[in-house]
């Protein structure tokens, strides 16, 4: 006999003998079981005959239980769903202790959650999000195979410091309480196992672009790392980076490879994860009402998905942006966290969010930012203060997508290199690319978990990665 998932027979209109394994969400009345695969966030019904169930197999039947099923397939008696089992057969595949299980069929803290990360997939709420964060992995991968993109594997441990940040974990082999040590006193990495200082990446773009540059279109989707010590909702030590990069594509043409890619993966969840995006739709709405009405989101979590696919993108120059809220009434009135005084302000996400949701109703794509804010590789702009950046801003959260038109001179990425004191032998190869069939190129990265935050509505990046990795915290 074929096993089901939930997921299949919810749909199923054939009534029929089935089988199926699951988890006991609940059992109650000695009869009604809640029994939930992973497959769906909706659990089936399966009604035992209790009378004629070993008294032992009942006891057995507790939340968290592993289950095999076998029985009718019958239209529901109850309210709340269409079909339900009558159970002929039930197998206990592994018990669960009611006393200890911690996931009990009430509401946890997310902060309880997190120190059970283990097991926290088994709520609702967790596994709608790793079922979405799953899907839009796949719609990622679907969107640049669809148009032409060449997947690449970036290494993982570095020489180079792509973001120029300093920040990074450093992978060594040597002995930390006597290592080697030079003339000077110093730790002699030549005799480490790279025969250089190594570290954990902190972003693929340095590598991807020397592939765009013979393969045409490139994108890297894998773990980046940051040792920054910030213990707040939106840092992760461990995260994941989205980074295409593409030849002979100029700014515009990376705004509209953004726009269409940003668009084009939410419309897929919006289609294919109706009931997980549904129950975190009201999840959040019902969390919002306890807020006072003045930290309340305007949107409710689906339109502000469709506020993204439906909306073009507004592309708005930085300087034109800053002389916006340089007049925007929060800012006369001093209501910003971060007063805008003058030209060359880094923006805070309070001032994405007002060009977004208060001043143009729609994402905007800010450009041509000042380029001492900016990394060394962006190209630098004609008036020689502005670079080729680019960065979307989307309601709730700001930034979440930064990018740019890289710089292909080999004299002016020198000049930058050298200001920034970055020594050219440690990017020779980097250099190269613009002695050797040297062309416009463009790309941009996404951290993948700003995006899956987006998509669920969930408030702490903690709650969107399986086992997050963040100071003083390495569990699991």
């Amino acid at each position: 006999m074929n096993q089901y998932t939930v997921a299949t027979l919810l749909n199923e209109t054939n009534f029929k003998e089935v089988h199926i394994k699951g988890w006991v969400r609940t059992f109650r009345a000695n009869r009604f079981i809640a029994l939930n695969d992973g497959s769906t966030i909706n659990n089936i019904q399966c009604v035992v005959d209790f009378e004629n169930t070993d008294e032992n197999i009942l006891k057995r039947i507790t939340t968290g239980a592993a289950v095999a099923i076998t029985g009718d397939l019958v239209e529901s008696q109850g309210k709340g769903q269409s079909v339900e089992i009558a159970v002929t057969n039930i197998e206990i595949l592994g018990d669960s202790d009611a006393e200890t299980y911690p996931i009990q069929p009430k509401k946890h803290t997310f902060e309880f959650l997190r120190e059970n990360a283990h097991l926290r997939t088994r709520t609702n709420t967790f596994s709608a999000v790793m079922r979405l964060r799953s899907a839009l992995s796949f719609a990622i991968h679907k969107y640049f195979n669809d148009n032409g993109f060449y997947y690449m594997h970036t290494p993982i441990i570095t020489g180079s410091d792509a973001e120029g940040a300093g920040e990074m974990f450093r992978v060594s082999a040597l002995d930390p309480k006597n290592p080697p040590l030079t003339e000077d006193g110093d730790v002699n990495y030549k005799e480490d196992f790279f025969g250089k200082e190594t570290n954990l990446t902190v972003s693929g773009q340095l590598e991807a672009e020397t592939y765009a540059m013979s393969l045409g279109k490139v994108y890297t989707f894998g773990p980046t790392f940051r040792a920054e010590n910030s213990n707040t909702s939106r840092h992760l030590a461990e995260f994941w980076m989205i980074e295409p990069e593409v030849a002979f594509m100029d700014l515009a043409g990376n705004m509209d490879l953004a726009e269409d890619f940003m668009k084009s993966v939410i419309t897929y969840v919006l289609e294919n994860c109706q009931d997980d995006l549904q129950f975190l739709d009201d999840r959040l709405f019902n969390e919002e009402k306890t807020k006072p009405q003045a930290e309340r989101s305007e949107m409710r979590l689906i339109e502000k998905l469709k506020f993204v696919t439906e909306n073009n993108f507004k592309r708005v120059s930085y300087t034109e942006a800053i002389d916006i809220l340089r007049n925007s009434k929060p800012n006369k009135k001093k209501k910003f966290k971060y007063i805008i005084e003058e030209w060359g302000a880094d923006l805070q996400s309070e001032h994405e969010r007002f060009l977004v949701e208060k001043h143009f109703k729609c994402p905007v794509i800010l450009f041509d930012y000042p380029a001492n804010i900016k990394a060394f590789y962006m190209r630098l702009n004609e008036d020689g203060k502005t670079v080729r950046a680019m960065d979307i801003l989307f309601p709730g959260i700001g930034e979440i997508v930064g990018g740019s038109q890289r710089e292909e001179r080999l004299d002016v990425l020198k000049e930058k290199m050298a200001a920034l004191d970055i020594p050219e032998e440690e990017l020779w190869w980097y250099l190269d690319l613009r002695k050797y069939g040297t062309a416009v190129h463009s790309g941009f990265g996404l951290g993948f978990e700003r995006l899956v935050m987006f998509a669920t509505g969930m408030t702490n990046i903690r709650d969107v990665i399986p086992y997050p990795r963040t100071p003083q915290n390495a569990e699991f």
